[in-house]
């Protein structure tokens, strides 16, 4: 089976394809001084930026991670999350509180996409 790399770049893809699934890169947000609500808005952009590119759609992701870096920072992510997330196909959902990679990162998600058939 031939993998297919969205944004491929000396690091990391942008998302990877293995037939009809998409592993997504853990979206991050870009103002690291700002609050849990507005890096968890900056974040869902991003992966429904990747979505759309990937040719799916918000109701096509089978499952997200989320990443905190401090749990206390869970009802405001959930906040945004709530607002976001299809009501009538929700993916499935872990949440964590880890150490991120910079200073003023609150929060990283990685999801898994189906993908639609192609013609």
């Amino acid at each position: 089976m031939t993998l297919e790399r969205l944004s491929p770049g000396p690091r990391m893809s942008q998302a990877v394809c293995i037939g009809q699934i998409a592993f997504l890169a853990g979206q991050v947000p870009d103002d690291l001084g700002a609050d849990i609500t507005e890096q968890t808005r900056q974040v869902l952009s991003k992966i429904d930026r990747v979505v759309e590119q990937l040719g799916a759609t918000r109701a096509d992701i089978a499952s997200v991670q989320v990443w905190l870096s401090d749990m206390a920072d869970f009802q405001g992510m959930n906040a945004v999350w709530d607002d976001w997330v299809s009501r009538d196909a929700p993916p499935a959902r872990a949440t964590g509180g880890v150490a991120l990679a910079r200073p003023g990162m609150r929060v990283e998600m990685i999801a898994v996409v189906a993908l639609p058939e192609r013609g």
